[in-house]
């Protein structure tokens, strides 16, 4: 017999795949239902490591099983290919950002061909592909229509090195997450999308999805719903009012002062002259803190007073306006009542600056009468900001829109998408914030299409978190040019059977991908408003160190020279044997070694073709067992389970259709060594268009099992018995047992009360 050669089979088969198309999925098959199988979609930054196989390889497990239980299963696959990591790497290597990015898609199709997954690549899309993101351009206008997008001032997150704009969901703890640089705070006209307009449906959605809980945790929090009111305090000799949003109206009687944000719209209007040079010298020094920096409970506080004062509606009396750092522009209405009674950062503030404490009794009947002289209503503010899509870079989709001197910002008509990405000499990004866009005056310049005058095009791009927002409806429809999917084909698939990726996107990609399905459906393009039927998570694969793989702490382990010793069925079972999918785990180059060993004795064993029939038992155990596995994502015990399998029947006789089965089991997880196997046993098509096999649930009953025995309802034993015996048996057993006749020695019993192969409960 030849030896296990899994580089010769798995390219085998892999050819023999494609040229039939194995995985190439109709949208329709008679008697078959859909089932929509999908993972996250690379980045194309560089090669894939382990943690990419680590989504890519179970996820590709439970799809196989999916089919082979009768779905129709689709496990598309693309690159999410805009952004800044694309963009950074190849100003570095000195190249053209699309010529870095699809060198890196080349090389990635080739790994990924080498999983041996069931992608199909025939619904390929890459995001950067003028016939994807005119359809991007197409949903920023829907949004536009819909009163969702907008230009508008906000307080960005400023990168310096990146020099671009950055999502709050694109820092974290006060970094940019590309390039860990610290990010400032700038006020600047940039395009929102009006993402808040959802926080309540967004909260309410998450009632009716099948995702982890913690998940939806991350979700809430980050939306983060607040019930109060809106109070007013009146400035003295004045218009204006400073709206204060809090959660404990009842606790205004102690409201000794209001602190604003540093840059809330009213600190000019109140400062007083005498005031005026420290306040100033305070905002300048508030623009070079982080959002983190400004919201760390341990760090000292600073303020300064306004030299303004406005009066507590409650008590009528005089309180100072201040200005400090802790206070948000953006989380309420950037304005808050002190009272230093009740709130230690407050007390702390009051203390630093010798302002008065006040103990007051709480009164739970105020609002009413504030509300009633017209100082308080009711509000429920969300932590959530807007999405700011804006971003001063070249490698992204340009905004459609066209500013007119004359008619302001319009909408580029729809029959003129795609706004095309030019080729432009220099892509670099600009220290003054502009895009490289607008150094192309080709570009830049248009007829507006409400009036046909002289106009300028938007020159900064999208998001790259706007691609993948809505990249997994396209996958029902990649080639259609006249709309972004049929409604046809979105009925077939979507939404998504299981979406399977990191948690950490939770804040990110998650919540996108969610707000814009549910302004689609809104908007009638949809007919259901969440996208994720399904979620869950794998765990983070983390470097032989025990830290996150990363290619600055050399830790990232490549998985092709792993294939090339062991072959791609050893790691796919590897890391479904590793631990439990969610939980992840360092990567370890000797336990790969065991997983091999096994490979090695499937396919001596199954080159043996003896015959007896007397495991049957043992099979239907074992074809209920890792299929319920599979189903509930718990690959380490289904393939302990076959290993398990393996050791019983390995010296055995079996029948050929004992090794079918056995085969069968395996076929999710080394789809290259059982199909090789399955042809050698004779048969002509794919085994992976075998039906999963069905167990027997008469020959899967134990034949022993435990009776619980109890006196009065408290259990005092359990014996071991054949299954199925009559009552009249199992009394004389359990009267039989030594520790149940001290309970009932000398006493009598009222009832006997038997529950059929379970329990035994005697009543004195």
């Amino acid at each position: 017999m030849p030896k296990y050669n899994p580089s010769k089979i798995e390219s085998k088969w892999q050819r023999f795949w494609k040229a039939k198309k194995l995985y190439f999925i109709k949208d329709k098959i008679k008697d078959k239902q859909n089932f929509y199988n999908l993972v996250m979609f690379p980045y194309p930054s560089g090669d894939l490591h382990m943690g990419h196989w680590y989504n890519y390889a179970p996820a590709d497990v439970y799809g196989r099983f999916k089919r082979m239980q009768g779905f129709n299963v689709m496990s598309p696959i693309g690159f999410d290919a805009f952004g800044l990591p694309a963009e950074n790497a190849a100003i570095k290597n000195k190249l053209d950002p699309k010529v870095w990015t699809y060198g890196n898609i080349k090389s990635m199709k080739r790994q990924l061909d080498s999983i041996g997954a069931a992608f199909d690549w025939s619904r390929e899309i890459i995001t950067a592909e003028p016939n994807y993101y005119k359809w991007t351009q197409w949903i920023f206008l829907k949004l536009y229509e819909a009163g969702l997008a907008k230009k508008e001032k906000v307080l960005a997150n400023w990168c310096s090195h990146c020099k671009t704009i950055l999502a709050n969901e694109q820092v974290q703890d006060g970094r940019c997450e590309r390039c860990d640089t610290v990010v400032e705070q700038k006020l600047l006209e940039q395009w929102v999308f009006k993402i808040t307009d959802y926080a309540q449906k967004l909260l309410d959605g998450l009632e009716k999805i099948d995702w982890p809980e913690t998940t939806k945790i991350l979700q809430r929090n980050w939306i983060g719903r607040s019930d109060g009111a809106i109070i007013k305090f009146q400035i003295p000799n004045s218009k204006d009012s400073i709206d204060v949003f809090t959660t404990r109206p009842d606790t205004i009687f102690g409201a000794t002062f209001l602190v604003l944000a540093p840059e809330h719209e009213l600190v000019k209007r109140v400062v007083k002259d005498e005031q005026l040079g420290q306040v100033n010298n305070y905002l300048e020094k508030t623009k070079k803190k982080t959002e983190l920096e400004r919201l760390v409970e341990v760090k000292e506080k600073t303020g300064v007073f306004t030299g303004a004062y406005a009066f507590n509606p409650a008590t009528k009396e005089k309180i100072p306006v201040w200005i400090s750092d802790f206070v948000l522009p953006h989380y309420g209405t950037g304005a808050i009542m002190a009272v230093p009674a009740h709130d230690q950062r407050d007390l702390e503030f009051a203390e630093k600056f010798n302002l008065p404490v006040k103990e007051a009794g709480l009164d739970n009947e105020i609002f009413s009468r504030l509300s009633k002289e017209g100082f308080a209503e009711r509000k429920i503010n969300y932590r959530l900001h807007d999405w700011i899509i804006s971003r001063q870079r070249y490698w992204g989709a340009p905004i459609p829109m066209i500013l007119c001197q004359k008619c302001g910002w319009q909408p580029v008509s729809e029959k003129d998408l795609p706004v095309l990405l030019p080729k432009i000499n220099d892509y670099k990004p600009s220290s003054s914030g502009q895009s490289p866009l607008a150094k192309s005056e080709k570009f830049i310049k248009t007829k507006c299409p409400k009036c046909f005058g002289e106009a300028r095009r938007e020159t900064d791009t999208m998001d790259t978190f706007v691609d993948s927002a809505w990249y997994f409806l396209r996958y029902a429809d990649p080639q259609n040019k006249k709309e972004f999917v049929s409604k046809e084909k979105l009925k077939s698939w979507l939404p998504v059977s299981i979406y399977i990726g990191g948690q950490e996107h939770a804040a990110k990609h998650l919540l996108y991908a969610r707000f814009i399905t549910k302004v689609l459906h809104d908007s009638d393009y949809l007919h259901f408003d969440e996208p994720f039927s399904s979620l869950r998570h794998q765990g983070l694969i983390l470097g032989p160190d025990g830290n996150k793989m990363s290619k600055s702490r050399g830790n990232v382990v490549n998985p092709d020279d792993y294939v090339k010793k062991y072959g791609s069925d050893t790691i796919r079972m590897h890391l479904c044997f590793m631990g439990p999918y969610e939980n992840g785990g360092p990567w370890d180059p000797k336990a790969i070694v065991g997983v091999y060993r096994f490979l090695n004795r499937v396919w001596s064993f199954a080159n043996k073709k003896p015959s007896n029939e007397k495991l049957e038992k043992i099979f239907h155990k074992a074809i209920k067992k890792v299929g319920e596995d599979i189903k509930n994502l718990r690959f380490n015990t289904a393939v302990s389970e076959l290993m398990k399998l393996l050791n019983e029947i390995e010296d055995k006789e079996l029948a050929k259709e004992q090794i079918e089965t056995f085969l069968k089991l395996m076929a999710p997880f080394a789809p290259h060594l059982t199909e090789e196997l399955w042809h050698q046993l004779g048969n002509k098509k794919s085994i992976h268009l075998e039906k999963w096999p069905e167990y027997d649930p008469k020959l899967i009953k134990e034949e022993i099992v435990d009776i619980i025995i109890q006196i009065n309802g408290k259990a005092r034993d359990i014996i071991k018995v054949q299954r199925d015996l009559k009552e009249s048996k199992i009394r004389e057993l359990v009267l039989a047992s030594e520790k149940i006749k001290i309970y009932i020695s000398g006493k009598e019993i009222n009832r006997f009360i038997y529950i059929f192969n379970k329990l035994v409960n005697i009543v004195l």
